[in-house]
């Protein structure tokens, strides 16, 4: 069971909740199971079958790239974050 750290623009879904205990081999299988935890959840963080360009998944300390089918272990730490963008200098 890897634990999610869910980011302060999603709590509204979790009941305010900072963590939560989620189950799955991959990202989406995690996405899935805090979508059964708190319905409405993946829709902000999944778009066209992909995790949303706005954004990025850290896993165990690590941005992932594979979007939805990157792998999760059970005592990973896994962190849906805003990706930050920046203007034209």
């Amino acid at each position: 069971m890897a634990t999610v750290f869910i980011p302060a623009a999603l709590r509204k879904f979790s009941a305010g909740r900072e963590r939560a205990i989620a189950h799955g081999r991959n990202v989406g299988q995690l996405i899935d199971d805090l979508e059964r935890q708190f319905p409405g959840i993946r829709a902000q963080l999944v778009e066209s079958d992909d995790v949303k360009p706005s954004i990025a998944v850290s896993i165990d300390g690590e941005i992932a790239v594979g979007g939805l089918l990157d792998p999760v272990h059970e005592s990973s730490e896994v962190h849906f974050l805003p990706a930050l963008s920046g203007g034209a200098i």
